[in-house]
């Protein structure tokens, strides 16, 4: 067996699209019914249809799980984070962990949690 995708819920799903788009190159790969796979496996689900699936509530900004990215230009990429057309909050800027990574965390419009870290090197 193997994990074959990630999904998380969205309130509007053509800003989602932009959003991972635009700061992350991931591309479309099928696209109905208010739902998105996007290219590297991430799966956009409209909020409201996956409250129907669920039968609860979505509770948006929870903390419980977080996408990761690696990046090797970390630089750049914070550049165009910090100039991406809609506010984004950070949970932390630019840093640097003991073991030499650098990481940045923010949420998605959705609120769903996102780090960028350069690559771990075994």
């Amino acid at each position: 067996m193997r994990l074959k995708n990630v999904l998380i819920t969205v309130k509007d799903m053509e800003k989602s699209k932009a959003f991972y788009k635009e700061l992350f190159g991931l591309d479309v790969i099928l696209d109905n019914d208010g739902k998105a796979i996007l290219t590297e496996g991430l799966v956009l689900q409209d909020e409201n249809i996956w409250k129907e699936v669920v039968g609860a509530d979505v509770i948006l900004r929870n903390n419980a799980s977080e996408l990761y990215f690696e990046e090797t230009d970390i630089e750049g990429f914070t550049e165009k984070l910090d100039a991406y057309p809609e506010p984004v909050q950070y949970v932390n800027r630019l840093m640097q962990h003991s073991w030499g990574q650098k990481v940045i965390r923010f949420y998605d419009p959705d609120g769903n949690l996102i780090e960028v870290g350069t690559p771990l090197h075994n």
